[in-house]
């Protein structure tokens, strides 16, 4: 077991939403053998309309990913909090904002991942414009996300660069200030999300500099791993931990009963 104290991991899956493995109890145990304190789970919550149904456990399902969690926190392994991952899309807000009070969750973090990023391949040029549209657009729907006041926590806040395509520093400026400044009205956090380092982006989700801004504004942040297997939970947090104290962070938000406490890290 590591020395290091480490943060939560407040960004895991499981194979309920079909492109993961393992269940809340096995990410409990890594947890305690990595030397984890605490983890959240947040697989992907389900969605009506057969929105995205192959990245997402189906509504039955949700008893069981429940039961799931309830018996990972009978373990006595880590302490593991009872979280979601909910999408925003258009037309989502009648049903989260319904469904998501009607749970019992610790903590739900917030993502989009629509868009054409998706399709991005590295070896290809694309126009300028082509790409700054892209990003705008996600942004916008992140604005949108925040704007619904559903959610706690931001997941892979520049997620359109996942396949290493980017955009200049003027242009990101332009376009996710914007989005940091709403993340702060609304009282919300970011996460940082180790995953972007192990994707063609090579980096963090939110980028250094992101999490610069971000901590100009005292936006709290999260450290999440996104693990889709269990021997992932807490990868790389040494690296996230670092990159947060060279931006100015010295606490991580905690979560309870969707209430958020900070303690140093």
């Amino acid at each position: 077991m590591s020395s290091i104290v480490y943060p939560p991991d407040y960004h895991t899956h499981t194979e309920l939403c079909h492109h993961a493995s393992g269940m809340p109890v096995d990410y409990a145990e890594f947890a305690e053998l990595k030397g984890l304190e605490e983890i959240a789970c947040t697989d992907h919550a389900p969605a009506p309309w057969k929105y995205d149904p192959e990245h997402r456990m189906v509504s039955p399902q949700f008893v069981r990913y429940r039961d799931g969690v309830l018996k990972a926190q009978a373990t006595g392994k880590c302490r593991v909090l009872y979280g979601i991952e909910a999408d925003y899309y258009d037309g989502c807000e009648p049903y989260l904002a319904r469904w998501l009070p009607e749970q019992s969750f610790d903590l739900v973090l917030g993502s989009v991942h629509t868009g054409d990023f998706w399709k991005f391949d590295a070896r290809r040029e694309y126009p300028d414009p082509f790409i700054k549209n892209l990003w705008r657009v996600y942004f916008t729907q992140l604005q949108k996300l925040v704007r619904t006041g559903l959610y706690d926590v931001i997941a892979h806040f520049d997620l359109p660069k996942r396949s290493g395509i980017g955009i200049t520093d003027a242009i990101l400026r332009e376009i996710v200030i914007p989005t940091l400044d709403a993340v702060a009205q609304a009282g919300m956090g970011i996460e940082i999300n180790t995953s972007g380092l192990h994707h063609p982006a090579g980096e963090t989700y939110p980028s250094p500099q992101i999490l610069s801004w971000a901590c100009e504004r005292s936006i709290p942040i999260t450290f999440g791993s996104d693990a889709h297997s269990p021997d992932r939970v807490g990868n790389d947090f040494e690296t996230a931990m670092q990159l947060a104290r060279e931006a100015g962070y010295t606490h991580s938000a905690r979560y309870r009963q969707r209430q958020r406490t900070l303690e140093p890290f």
